[in-house]
Protein backbone atom coordinates (compact mmCIF):
# COMPACT_ATOMS: atom_id res chain seq x y z
CA UNK A 1 0.00 0.00 0.00
CA UNK A 2 1.82 3.22 -1.37
CA UNK A 3 0.32 5.52 0.59
CA UNK A 4 1.60 3.71 4.01
CA UNK A 5 4.69 3.58 2.89
CA UNK A 6 4.61 7.48 1.94
CA UNK A 7 2.85 8.04 5.43
CA UNK A 8 5.24 6.19 7.50
CA UNK A 9 8.17 7.27 5.11
CA UNK A 10 7.35 11.17 6.36
CA UNK A 11 7.30 10.14 10.28
CA UNK A 12 10.52 8.50 10.02
CA UNK A 13 12.07 10.98 7.96
CA UNK A 14 10.93 14.04 10.34
CA UNK A 15 13.16 13.28 13.05
CA UNK A 16 16.22 14.75 11.16
CA UNK A 17 14.52 17.28 8.87
CA UNK A 18 15.61 19.88 11.27
CA UNK A 19 17.55 18.12 13.14
CA UNK A 20 19.77 16.06 12.19
CA UNK A 21 23.70 15.86 14.03
CA UNK A 22 26.58 16.53 12.14
CA UNK A 23 27.85 13.57 11.94
CA UNK A 24 25.02 11.00 11.63
CA UNK A 25 25.72 7.67 11.73
CA UNK A 26 23.11 6.84 9.19
CA UNK A 27 24.03 3.13 9.00
CA UNK A 28 23.62 2.19 12.74
CA UNK A 29 21.36 5.16 14.11
CA UNK A 30 18.30 3.82 15.83
CA UNK A 31 15.49 4.25 13.44
CA UNK A 32 13.33 5.14 15.64
CA UNK A 33 13.46 8.66 18.40
CA UNK A 34 10.65 9.49 19.38
CA UNK A 35 11.61 12.80 20.77
CA UNK A 36 11.81 15.07 17.39
CA UNK A 37 9.08 12.24 14.92
CA UNK A 38 6.22 12.97 13.57
CA UNK A 39 3.74 13.53 10.89
CA UNK A 40 3.63 16.34 9.03
CA UNK A 41 2.11 18.52 5.97
CA UNK A 42 3.42 15.71 3.87
CA UNK A 43 1.34 13.50 5.54
CA UNK A 44 -1.62 15.48 5.84
CA UNK A 45 -1.88 16.45 2.22
CA UNK A 46 -1.30 12.56 1.12
CA UNK A 47 -4.26 11.69 3.04
CA UNK A 48 -6.32 14.88 1.89
CA UNK A 49 -5.36 13.49 -1.58
CA UNK A 50 -6.67 9.76 -0.81
CA UNK A 51 -10.05 10.73 0.50
CA UNK A 52 -11.05 13.33 -2.58
CA UNK A 53 -10.17 10.24 -4.63
CA UNK A 54 -11.54 7.87 -2.56
CA UNK A 55 -14.78 9.98 -2.42
CA UNK A 56 -15.03 11.04 -6.30
CA UNK A 57 -14.64 14.82 -4.44
CA UNK A 58 -13.95 18.10 -5.33
CA UNK A 59 -9.81 18.32 -5.15
CA UNK A 60 -9.13 21.65 -3.54
CA UNK A 61 -12.12 21.73 -1.41
CA UNK A 62 -10.82 18.10 0.41
CA UNK A 63 -7.28 19.77 0.76
CA UNK A 64 -8.47 22.60 1.56
CA UNK A 65 -10.92 20.85 4.56
CA UNK A 66 -8.12 18.70 5.53
CA UNK A 67 -5.57 20.91 5.60
CA UNK A 68 -7.16 23.29 8.04
CA UNK A 69 -7.50 20.80 10.70
CA UNK A 70 -3.85 20.98 10.76
CA UNK A 71 -2.67 24.60 10.44
CA UNK A 72 0.59 24.05 12.40
CA UNK A 73 2.05 20.76 10.41
CA UNK A 74 4.57 22.53 8.56
CA UNK A 75 3.19 24.36 5.19
CA UNK A 76 5.56 26.40 3.09
CA UNK A 77 4.19 30.01 3.54
CA UNK A 78 2.93 29.81 -0.05
CA UNK A 79 0.85 26.78 0.55
CA UNK A 80 -0.33 28.00 4.07
CA UNK A 81 -1.78 31.02 2.33
CA UNK A 82 -3.23 28.52 0.03
CA UNK A 83 -4.99 26.40 1.76
CA UNK A 84 -5.87 29.30 4.74
CA UNK A 85 -6.86 32.29 2.90
CA UNK A 86 -9.74 31.88 0.23
CA UNK A 87 -7.90 31.84 -2.74
CA UNK A 88 -7.30 28.81 -4.00
CA UNK A 89 -5.26 29.71 -7.57
CA UNK A 90 -2.12 27.91 -8.34
CA UNK A 91 0.36 29.85 -7.99
CA UNK A 92 3.49 28.30 -10.36
CA UNK A 93 5.34 26.40 -7.87
CA UNK A 94 7.85 23.94 -8.65
CA UNK A 95 8.29 23.20 -4.88
CA UNK A 96 8.16 19.29 -3.63
CA UNK A 97 4.86 19.29 -2.11
CA UNK A 98 2.90 18.21 -5.20
CA UNK A 99 5.67 14.94 -5.15
CA UNK A 100 4.93 14.32 -1.08
CA UNK A 101 1.42 14.11 -2.07
CA UNK A 102 0.89 12.14 -4.30
CA UNK A 103 1.10 8.61 -3.35
CA UNK A 104 -2.35 7.14 -3.53
CA UNK A 105 -2.79 8.01 -7.22
CA UNK A 106 0.18 5.58 -8.02
CA UNK A 107 -1.37 2.94 -5.92
CA UNK A 108 -4.96 3.64 -6.89
CA UNK A 109 -5.19 3.57 -10.82
CA UNK A 110 -4.45 0.62 -12.81
CA UNK A 111 -4.64 2.18 -15.91
CA UNK A 112 -1.74 3.99 -16.84
CA UNK A 113 -3.42 7.52 -18.67
CA UNK A 114 -5.70 7.62 -16.25
CA UNK A 115 -2.83 7.60 -13.35
CA UNK A 116 -0.81 10.00 -15.41
CA UNK A 117 -3.36 12.72 -16.00
CA UNK A 118 -4.59 12.72 -11.85
CA UNK A 119 -1.01 12.89 -11.02
CA UNK A 120 -1.19 16.33 -12.88
CA UNK A 121 -4.27 17.36 -11.63
CA UNK A 122 -3.10 17.18 -7.96
CA UNK A 123 -0.35 19.06 -8.91
CA UNK A 124 -1.78 21.54 -10.65
CA UNK A 125 -4.12 23.59 -8.35
CA UNK A 126 -1.43 24.61 -6.43
CA UNK A 127 1.43 23.68 -8.29
CA UNK A 128 0.98 24.83 -11.94
CA UNK A 129 5.30 25.11 -12.39
CA UNK A 130 6.00 22.55 -15.40
CA UNK A 131 8.93 21.24 -12.61
CA UNK A 132 5.83 20.78 -10.10
CA UNK A 133 3.88 18.84 -12.58
CA UNK A 134 7.01 16.48 -13.27
CA UNK A 135 7.66 15.85 -9.84
CA UNK A 136 3.78 14.46 -9.19
CA UNK A 137 3.84 12.57 -12.77
CA UNK A 138 7.24 10.82 -12.19
CA UNK A 139 6.49 10.14 -8.03
CA UNK A 140 3.29 8.50 -8.87
CA UNK A 141 4.64 6.36 -12.26
CA UNK A 142 7.28 4.90 -9.88
CA UNK A 143 4.84 3.80 -7.72
CA UNK A 144 2.75 2.76 -10.30
CA UNK A 145 5.59 0.90 -11.94
CA UNK A 146 6.68 -0.87 -8.51
CA UNK A 147 2.66 -2.10 -8.11
CA UNK A 148 2.81 -3.06 -11.70
CA UNK A 149 5.82 -5.69 -11.33
CA UNK A 150 8.43 -3.59 -13.17
CA UNK A 151 12.38 -4.02 -12.43
CA UNK A 152 14.34 -1.56 -10.32
CA UNK A 153 16.49 -0.76 -12.85
CA UNK A 154 13.31 0.07 -15.77
CA UNK A 155 12.37 2.77 -12.57
CA UNK A 156 15.83 3.86 -12.80
CA UNK A 157 15.77 4.50 -16.31
CA UNK A 158 12.27 5.71 -16.54
CA UNK A 159 13.86 8.46 -13.69
CA UNK A 160 16.67 9.17 -15.80
CA UNK A 161 15.00 9.49 -18.68
CA UNK A 162 13.12 12.39 -16.97
CA UNK A 163 15.90 13.73 -15.13
CA UNK A 164 18.94 13.62 -17.35
CA UNK A 165 22.67 13.68 -15.26
CA UNK A 166 23.24 17.15 -17.45
CA UNK A 167 20.03 18.70 -16.81
CA UNK A 168 19.82 17.79 -13.26
CA UNK A 169 21.96 18.51 -10.65
CA UNK A 170 20.52 15.91 -8.51
CA UNK A 171 19.70 13.40 -11.44
CA UNK A 172 19.48 9.73 -10.80
CA UNK A 173 22.43 8.87 -12.72
CA UNK A 174 24.65 9.80 -10.06
CA UNK A 175 25.16 7.67 -7.24
CA UNK A 176 25.05 8.73 -3.65
CA UNK A 177 28.40 8.48 -3.05
CA UNK A 178 28.37 11.35 -5.45
CA UNK A 179 25.68 13.09 -3.88
CA UNK A 180 26.25 13.16 -0.22
CA UNK A 181 29.70 15.51 -0.45
CA UNK A 182 27.49 18.68 -2.58
CA UNK A 183 24.13 18.00 -1.78
CA UNK A 184 22.45 20.75 0.32
CA UNK A 185 18.66 20.63 1.49
CA UNK A 186 16.60 21.48 -1.22
CA UNK A 187 12.63 22.18 -1.24
CA UNK A 188 12.32 21.71 -5.28
CA UNK A 189 10.74 18.94 -7.37
CA UNK A 190 13.64 19.13 -9.67
CA UNK A 191 16.22 18.82 -6.16
CA UNK A 192 14.00 16.52 -3.96
CA UNK A 193 12.89 13.76 -6.68
CA UNK A 194 15.06 12.22 -8.47
CA UNK A 195 17.49 11.90 -5.32
CA UNK A 196 14.80 10.20 -3.40
CA UNK A 197 14.17 7.80 -5.88
CA UNK A 198 18.35 7.33 -6.01
CA UNK A 199 17.39 6.48 -1.76
CA UNK A 200 15.18 3.55 -3.31
CA UNK A 201 17.34 2.60 -5.66
CA UNK A 202 20.34 1.82 -3.70
CA UNK A 203 18.23 0.08 -1.32
CA UNK A 204 17.67 -3.34 -0.26
CA UNK A 205 14.29 -3.20 1.82
CA UNK A 206 12.39 -0.39 3.24
CA UNK A 207 14.90 0.29 6.08
CA UNK A 208 17.37 0.58 4.07
CA UNK A 209 15.57 3.35 1.91
CA UNK A 210 15.31 4.49 4.94
CA UNK A 211 18.47 5.16 5.99
CA UNK A 212 19.58 6.02 2.42
CA UNK A 213 17.66 9.12 3.18
CA UNK A 214 19.14 9.63 6.74
CA UNK A 215 22.43 9.90 4.87
CA UNK A 216 21.57 12.78 3.23
CA UNK A 217 21.49 16.61 4.44
CA UNK A 218 18.08 16.71 2.99
CA UNK A 219 14.33 17.21 3.40
CA UNK A 220 14.33 14.10 4.54
CA UNK A 221 10.86 13.95 5.48
CA UNK A 222 9.45 14.76 2.42
CA UNK A 223 12.03 12.25 0.66
CA UNK A 224 10.38 9.53 3.00
CA UNK A 225 6.98 10.45 1.57
CA UNK A 226 8.05 10.68 -2.29
CA UNK A 227 9.99 7.63 -2.54
CA UNK A 228 8.13 5.43 0.74
CA UNK A 229 5.64 4.77 -1.46
CA UNK A 230 7.74 3.37 -4.45
CA UNK A 231 10.04 1.50 -1.34
CA UNK A 232 6.80 -0.14 0.14
CA UNK A 233 5.38 -1.56 -3.25
CA UNK A 234 8.53 -2.57 -4.68
CA UNK A 235 9.48 -5.00 -1.41
CA UNK A 236 6.24 -5.49 -0.95
CA UNK A 237 5.67 -4.41 2.45
CA UNK A 238 8.21 -3.02 5.70
CA UNK A 239 10.06 -5.87 6.13
CA UNK A 240 11.53 -5.76 10.21
CA UNK A 241 10.11 -2.32 10.57
CA UNK A 242 7.07 -2.50 12.51
CA UNK A 243 4.39 0.31 10.31
CA UNK A 244 1.35 -0.48 11.43
CA UNK A 245 2.17 0.20 15.09
CA UNK A 246 4.42 3.01 14.23
CA UNK A 247 1.37 4.49 12.03
CA UNK A 248 -1.12 3.92 15.21
CA UNK A 249 1.47 5.51 17.49
CA UNK A 250 1.60 8.90 15.26
CA UNK A 251 -1.80 9.59 13.81
CA UNK A 252 -4.69 10.75 14.94
CA UNK A 253 -8.04 9.03 15.11
CA UNK A 254 -9.13 10.82 11.81
CA UNK A 255 -6.03 10.30 9.54
CA UNK A 256 -5.90 6.64 10.65
CA UNK A 257 -9.81 6.96 9.19
CA UNK A 258 -8.25 7.52 6.01
CA UNK A 259 -5.32 5.66 5.76
CA UNK A 260 -7.38 2.62 6.26
CA UNK A 261 -10.18 3.09 4.22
Amino acid sequence: MAVKGAVLGDILGSQYEFHRPKKLDWKNVPLINTTTMGFTDDTVMTLAIKKAIAENADLVDTMVEVGRKYPYCGYGGNFYRWINENNHEPYNSWGNGSAMRVAFVGEYFDDYDEMQEMAKKTAMVSHNHPEGIKGAVVTATCIWMAKHGKTKQEIFDYVLEQYPRDEYEYSIGYSLDEIRPRYKWNESCQGSVPAAMRCFYESTDYESFIRNIYSLKCDSDTFGAIAGGVAEEFYHGFGDVEADSLLESYLDDYLLAILRR
